[in-house]
């Protein structure tokens, strides 16, 4: 490159950490010593300040990155099919099956969103995080918006971080919700389990709104409106009020309900895991200023699960 470019970001931490680690558990395409060579030529910034590398970040920080040549990313790509709803020059409108991991992390470097988007876009290498700028939990399914180049990434990363985007979710729940409902409850980490998040008072603002669309013996189909976007936020919400989503069993979900129903287990792909669809998604165009939105169709598991509810109100 010819002259930097800068990458903005808002950086959410739960737990305190140092900033390089934050980094490389943010950006795990790149390497380790390339976060830190960033850091030491102080082309990283924290709220407006340069950092050290020992330096340690407690709470939700805004992250400015000069990137003056493009580094090599470590990520493998790989031909996995993947649900293209829509493209243009600036963004990709993704339907991401249940199952699949959103982008790489330690550990996990293969079989994700990311590497099959590097395969099928490889231009996306010269984007930060490949153009991601939200993720779904594995067992999610649903829509995403991928970022084709690093000014739609910049404008639609302050679009997310100011909440601008419409995100609505579909679930399949236990028990009866009839009416609308708002949660507004603090989110955290699992003072036990640290993979699984919390409903806790020191935790960070969570507010998801809720109303039914269906409603059935045992069983409920909602819409969610996610205003904040915490980790596994509706999943732990609907939890905290004893209405998990249905195949969740890190959050409460009873697979029980289903024994007697062998009918509808038999027809569900096994790997198919929990009820939880990002349906729809609205954001500003970045070229053209209005507003686009777009809506993910259900998995083919959610749709036999959804008629089986409708057929057999014993459920």
């Amino acid at each position: 490159m010819n002259h930097p470019d800068i990458y903005e970001f808002r950086l959410d931490v739960d737990e305190s950490e140092r900033i390089d680690k934050l980094l490389s558990n943010y950006f795990p395409e790149y390497s380790r010593s390339t976060i830190q060579r960033w850091i030491s030529n102080q082309d990283v910034l924290i709220d407006g300040n340069p950092c050290s590398q020992k330096d340690k970040i407690s709470s939700s920080c805004n992250i400015s990155i000069k990137i003056t040549s493009q580094p090599t990313v470590d990520l493998i790509p790989e031909d996995i099919d993947i649900n293209i709803i829509d493209e243009s020059d600036d963004y990709i409108i993704v339907n991401k099956k249940s199952g699949m991991v959103t982008h790489i992390a330690p550990g996990n470097y293969t079989g994700t969103l990311q590497n099959a988007l590097y395969f099928k876009y490889p231009e996306l290498g010269l984007v930060p995080r490949t153009g991601i700028i939200h993720r779904l939990d594995k067992n999610t399914s649903g829509i995403l918006v991928i970022c084709r180049n690093l000014s739609s990434h910049n404008i639609l990363s302050k679009q997310l971080q100011d909440r601008k985007f419409i995100k609505h979710y579909h679930s399949l729940v236990t028990r009866i919700i009839d009416k609308p409902i708002t949660i507004e409850e603090p989110i955290a980490r699992h003072v036990i389990n640290r993979k699984k998040m919390a409903v806790r008072s020191n935790g960070r603002y969570a507010l998801s709104k809720i109303r039914p669309l269906s409603v059935y013996k045992n069983a409920s189909h909602i819409e969610i409106e996610l205003i904040t976007g915490r980790t596994h936020q509706i999943r732990v919400h609907l939890s905290f009020i004893k209405h998990p989503v249905i195949g969740d069993d890190v959050y409460g979900f009873k697979n029980s309900i289903f024994n007697k129903y062998k009918n509808i287990l038999n027809r569900i792909d096994k790997s198919f895991a929990q009820y939880l669809h990002a349906y729809s998604l609205s954001f500003i165009d970045p070229k053209t200023k209005k507003i686009k939105t777009y809506t993910a169709p259900y998995p083919k598991e959610y749709r036999i699960l959804l008629e089986e509810l409708k057929i057999n109100e014993n459920i």
